[in-house]
């Protein structure tokens, strides 16, 4: 399929409605609520790839319509249990993130950075998902019209810019996960910094962990101690090595600390009873029990 045509398409219907949108109301919002809780629903139980890529596109300019509305950003959407909607802890914005999964185990990444105006009036970064077009992305600082796609579970403060760790389904074979920086400017949208000390050397924007699609990874925010707590991978057979299908947790941890500015691997630390990640609830098309049956309660 013509992957980069629907992105195209999604992407123009972010900015497609300039009309001026009416009052927002707790009536007209719960009924958008519904609609885009019925076509969430579409989005990862039709069993046709066209129809769940008809109704997220259905999605997306519904959730424009709604966002377009004054003081939208006070409405929490929390009947959407099917897509991530974070808040900064600060408040200054309101991350969206989603996926539509792919017949051949691949997903599409769809969301958008809602700001917290004082006037109520929308003002967005729609992110785009250019994953298979970003070239070395553990390298590059990146745009929202450039995004190297997740579905993120945690927002962590980092002075003036925020981490973003994410979920990131990628084939049948392999999942990933995400850690990158996100700077808000005049300008626009950073996705990246190089900030990550990897073996001494300052070298990467982003950190992605590639691990089996079977596995589950621990990757969260440890308050207490500052730092970001995952586990290692490692693959089950030595001659594996390099064969991130074939990685999983080796029951061991490692930890991100931050030091002068940089964040720093410490390999094989110790941590308490670390608490579920949140991202377990995420669709995976290869486990439809887990799949929500519908917008209105949780999986």
């Amino acid at each position: 399929m013509k992957i980069s045509g629907w992105i195209g398409l999604l992407g123009f219907g972010f900015w497609l409605m300039s009309a001026r949108a009416q009052p927002a109301d707790r009536v007209t919002m719960d009924t958008v609520q519904d609609s885009l809780a019925k076509l969430g629903y579409a989005i990862y139980n039709e069993p046709s790839e066209p129809e769940r890529l008809k109704a997220n596109f259905a999605f997306v300019k519904t959730l424009v319509s709604a966002l377009k509305m004054p003081n939208s950003y006070q409405f929490g959407f929390d009947s959407l249990k099917m897509i991530s909607i974070l808040r900064s802890p600060d408040d200054r914005f309101r991350i969206f993130s989603w996926h539509v999964p792919l017949n051949d185990g691949s997903y599409l990444y769809y969301g958008t950075i809602q700001l917290h105006t004082p006037d109520g009036r929308l003002k967005m970064y729609p992110l785009l998902d250019k994953t298979y077009e970003i070239e070395s992305p553990e390298t590059v600082v990146t745009t929202a019209a450039n995004w190297y796609g997740a579905q993120y579970y945690r927002v962590v403060p980092f002075g003036a810019e925020y981490i973003l760790l994410g979920w990131k389904g990628h084939t049948a074979q392999m999942t990933q996960k995400v850690i990158e920086v996100l700077t808000l400017t005049e300008e626009g949208v950073k996705l990246g910094k190089r900030i990550f000390e990897v073996d001494g050397t300052q070298a990467q924007t982003r950190m992605i962990y590639r691990y089996s699609q079977n596995a589950r990874m621990y990757m969260d925010y440890d308050d207490r101690e500052n730092r970001i707590v995952l586990d290692h991978l490692a693959p089950a057979d030595v001659r594996e090595e390099g064969q991130y299908e074939h990685y999983g947790p080796d029951m061991t941890y490692d930890a991100w600390q931050l030091r002068n500015g940089t964040w720093v691997l410490t390999p094989n630390v110790r941590i308490m009873n670390p608490a579920t990640p949140g991202d377990d609830q995420y669709n995976d098309p290869q486990k439809p029990a887990k799949h929500p049956k519908s917008g209105l309660s949780a999986p």
